[in-house]
């Protein structure tokens, strides 16, 4: 019996397109995040591991999608691979069985540290950016994410017994941005 295909994809941000990331390739379920890739409350990815069962191919389009870091990655891949699960990352055309040659290994372990690598370098020279516009007084700092009336639409819900997670939730923010806006310092 032919196993399924079960595609996973992440994207960053509740408004980014997650259509071009298996674009064309046929699966039989997908499992979609809307979630930071720093971010380890992924329910749909866990959901993905859950569901996946010998003979299954998981489908990714990169590395950086599936994981956080390195040790993320290993991980996943362990997990997929013990269940007799066979991973495929496009961009970098690699699969991975749990038969693999110590090549392979090698290949996955290099290419993301090379992928954890590169995103540190993108934050630190984006941190060294912000400090430079902050010295010319170019940078204001990330725009607030709720108007002051929705801000009032969430505490009204809260002052109706709504949980504060489910609170957030609604307007799409995390738990913690919420409790910024009720300190004051958003």
């Amino acid at each position: 019996m032919q196993g399924k295909r079960i595609g996973y994809v992440r994207v960053s941000t509740i408004d980014q397109n997650t259509e071009r990331q298996l674009e064309g390739v046929k699966l039989d379920k997908t499992f979609t995040d809307k979630a930071s890739g720093k971010s380890a409350d992924r329910p749909e990815l866990e959901r993905m591991l859950e569901f996946v069962r010998e003979g299954d191919t998981v489908l990714v389009h990169s590395m950086d999608r599936l994981a956080r870091n390195l040790m993320d990655l290993r991980r996943i891949v362990d997990l997929c691979t013990k269940k007799g699960v066979m991973i495929e990352f496009f961009k970098e055309n690699l699969k991975f069985t749990g038969y693999d040659s110590p090549m392979s290994i090698l290949l996955l372990s290099m290419v993301g540290a090379f992928a954890e690598f590169e995103r540190a370098l993108i934050r630190e020279r984006q941190k060294e950016g912000i400090v430079l516009a902050k010295a010319k007084g170019m940078y204001k700092g990330r725009k607030p994410t709720l108007t002051h009336e929705k801000f009032l639409e969430a505490v009204k819900q809260m002052e109706m017994g709504i949980p504060k997670a489910k609170v957030a939730r609604n307007f799409g923010i995390s738990r913690e941005t919420l409790y910024q806006y009720l300190k004051g310092a958003v």
